[in-house]
């Protein structure tokens, strides 16, 4: 696939990573000049997949965005033409910092993009965890939200590629601020009740 992350910290650059790995072509849509974040991404990933936000789009299909929640409606209106493209959010709004009017960062995404293809994925773990999802023999999983079947697919797909066991579907997009609470139940057990980011969810079966 081709994909244009948008924002270089610590999960745009580990999801450059796992899907360069993958063999997919990784563009990072970047302001110049770059921050100190985008300097050491580029360093591990090269200079060369660093361009403009709307270069970015325009040359691939797929769009991760990956910067603060706070900034998802400007974010979104800086894309350009998004028709027919996919946008995979992976933002959280927390402790009530995100985008004015919005419960969650998606909404806000599909108010302020001319595509429909939006879904939330990779937001449930840590960075850490999009690096190296795997625990002893056996991997994490991820999950997807979103009324895009087709967004839904790419974006499974991609979380296999990155080393997730599997991607499971939640629903629609009525369950988009059930993903932003499901992530601020990791934050919470990581960050707040002191278990540390070496934590990771499974869905088990029998």
């Amino acid at each position: 696939m081709k994909i244009s992350i948008i924002g270089s910290g610590n999960v745009g650059g580990a999801l450059a990573q796992k899907f360069i790995k993958a063999g997919h072509t990784v563009l990072i849509g970047a302001k110049f000049p770059l921050s100190e974040k985008s300097i050491k991404l580029a360093s591990q990933i090269g200079e060369d997949r660093f361009t403009t936000i709307r270069s970015a789009v325009e040359q691939t299909e797929v769009i991760i965005l990956a910067t603060p929640a706070p900034y998802a409606i400007e974010i979104a209106q800086s894309l350009g033409d998004t028709s027919n493209k996919v946008v995979i959010d992976t933002m959280n709004i927390v402790m009530g910092r995100g985008p004015a009017g919005f419960s969650n960062t998606s909404e806000a995404i599909l108010a302020n993009t001319l595509t429909n293809d939006v879904v939330k994925c990779f937001n449930t773990t840590g960075f850490n965890n999009m690096l190296d999802p795997r625990y002893g023999e056996q991997a994490i999983d991820a999950f997807v939200a979103g009324d895009s079947t087709k967004g839904k697919a790419i974006a499974q797909q991609l979380a296999i590629d990155a080393g997730f066991e599997n991607c499971y579907d939640v629903g629609g997009n009525d369950k988009f601020d059930l993903m932003e609470q499901f992530a601020f139940f990791w934050i919470n057990l990581a960050m707040f009740q002191g278990q540390g980011r070496e934590i990771g969810f499974k869905l088990l079966k029998r």
